[in-house]
């Protein structure tokens, strides 16, 4: 009995998943520069890989430490907690690539840079009309978030698991059809990613909110996986609740991305 829990914390026991989480990752960013240096993907491949099993097994185990119970009130706060703090490491990463596009936009380089040269966008870029397929993608991400809303209201006020699941369904459909509309527009671009500041800013920025709106796009399919499998309580649900606070953070980036680069960028 000198040993019995009398309290609200979980402690966690040894584990080797942050040691191959970190590792994984490394190889991975190293291999991602040598294949910069045409050294091929192969080693980028093997750390993705290694990221990708570091997910699904620590996860996994997150998920069933829920369903024994140790995710007590005063662990979930944590959890939610940590989670915000991520969003927020989020923003900032983004508020790097939105600096770099309105500093070169409001100062552009002068004559001794000749692919800008003092104008913006740089001579020659043919911007993409934001009135067509990116206001149709806005649309669309927003119809999604608004879907996912519905999900969440439907557990937490109804109880209503049908609802959710039918929310749950659309958000990620309309989430794969942002993804594929966005390959499109990127087949159609009249400049490349290369030999400009423009383009680099560009791809980069929608680039890596495209990337996000995939692993979002993921994360909100694991909840609909778990939701069939009875996972997620009205009191219950900080997998859920993460998911959707990470999709309502992939749509705010957009509209951001919507109004600064195609709109008033262009």
């Amino acid at each position: 009995m000198a040993h019995a829990k009398n309290h609200d914390y979980h402690i966690l026991p040894p584990s080797a998943w942050p040691l191959i989480g970190s590792a994984s990752a490394f190889v991975m960013l190293f291999g991602a520069v040598l294949w910069m240096h045409d050294s091929g993907p192969w080693i980028f491949l093997a750390g993705f890989v290694g990221v990708l099993y570091t997910m699904f097994g620590w996860w996994s185990e997150v998920i069933a430490e829920s369903r024994v119970g140790d995710h007590t009130p005063v662990v979930q706060i944590g959890l939610k907690y940590g989670f915000i703090l991520f969003i927020m490491s989020e923003v900032m990463f983004f508020l790097a690539w939105f600096w770099s596009f309105f500093k070169h936009a409001l100062y552009p380089m002068g004559p001794n840079s000749p692919a800008v040269d003092g104008v913006w966008p740089p001579a020659g870029i043919e911007t993409f009309d934001p009135w067509h397929l990116p206001l149709i993608n806005t649309l669309i991400l927003l119809c999604s978030g608004a879907a996912v809303t519905w999900a969440h209201h439907a557990l937490v006020h109804e109880n209503n698991r049908e609802d959710m699941k039918w929310g749950l369904i659309i958000g990620i459909a309309l989430g794969v059809l942002f993804t594929v509309f966005q390959a499109y527009e990127y087949s159609h671009a009249a400049f490349g990613f290369s030999g400009n500041i423009y383009g680099a800013n560009f791809f980069m920025a929608t680039g890596f909110h495209g990337m996000h709106v995939i692993i979002g796009t993921i994360f909100l399919f694991v909840c609909l996986l778990r939701l069939m499998k009875g996972d997620f309580t009205p009191d219950k649900h900080v997998g859920f609740e993460a998911a959707a606070w990470y999709w309502h953070f992939v749509d705010v980036v957009w509209l951001f991305l919507f109004a600064s680069i195609y709109i008033w960028g262009g």
